[in-house]
């Protein structure tokens, strides 16, 4: 398999050798205090300062060669996993995760993440503009949107491109998730309200408040200016530009289901 400077380029490896970094992504894991789950521990610079914590330690490593590795460098209390973090199954009991994420499979990592049960906290390194979007600097991203009443996404700081071997093309960014202890929908809405989501942002129109009339139950335009202007959103505005609090009440007052179509026949109705 080819590699270079010690990280498999199919695997997306970029190490993080920035101490400073190290010692952030570290102290955010000291604020919480579950056992902790680490994805891609690599050669173990953040795995090592996480087991002067004394809390139990996971580390899920794709390269058998880097498992093998770390297994000879930590406690033998710490257990290494050689595991796809993909298809690896997260415990329902309470975690924390950390990790420094391959920035080509953040999105796919960032998915299996959120349908996890258990964790409550994630500190995570990725791609600093995936980083902003996640965390919904400049808008949310529909992802962002579909997950918020459930998770809290909070940018913490940019890292430098510097800080990682081999130095890939972009700066990184930490992004910290965290569970809601209070949802502000049921969880088993979830799906209902995602398809909602979906909905609005692939929807047609120039701006929210013809894009939620065609998308969603508010029916006409009139009637979404009016929702829109009780929430203090622009008519031209863009899907991303609404809050979660507005998702939430969109939510409760349309439903998921899509409007009826033009010239349906409504129950009771008869036509002329």
């Amino acid at each position: 398999m080819p590699t270079y400077r010690g990280g498999r380029h199919e695997h997306g490896q970029n190490f993080l050798t920035d101490q400073t970094t190290i010692a952030t992504m570290t102290r955010l894991v000291a604020t919480t205090t579950s056992p902790i789950i680490e994805i891609g521990p690599g050669d173990g610079a953040i795995t090592i300062p996480l087991t002067k914590l004394g809390r139990p330690l996971t580390a899920i490593e794709v390269d058998t060669r880097l498992a093998t590795r770390l297994k000879h460098r930590v406690p033998g209390n710490i257990r290494i996993v050689a595991q796809d973090f993909l298809t690896y199954r997260l415990p329902a009991t309470p975690h924390v995760l950390i990790g420094n994420l391959p920035f080509h499979h953040t999105t796919a990592m960032l998915r299996h993440i959120l349908h996890a049960p258990g964790w409550a906290e994630a500190i995570l390194l990725v791609q600093w503009e995936v980083a902003r979007r996640r965390a919904g600097v400049g808008g949310a991203t529909m992802m962002t949107a579909q997950w918020a009443p459930w998770f809290e996404f909070t940018l913490h700081s940019r890292v430098p491109a510097s800080a990682f071997t081999p130095r890939p093309g972009v700066d990184g960014g930490i992004l910290t998730i965290h569970r809601r202890e209070h949802p502000l929908l049921p969880p088993v809405q979830r799906n209902q309200f995602q398809a909602l989501v979906h909905r609005v942002y692939t929807g047609p129109g120039r701006g929210l408040a013809q894009i939620l009339a065609r998308t969603t139950s508010l029916g006409a335009s009139k009637t979404a200016r009016t929702w829109l202007s009780q929430h203090r959103i622009a008519p031209t505005g863009l899907p991303k530009d609404l809050p979660v609090q507005a998702w939430v009440d969109l939510f409760k007052v349309t439903g998921s289901s899509p409007p009826p179509h033009r010239g349906q026949k409504h129950p009771g109705r008869s036509s002329r």
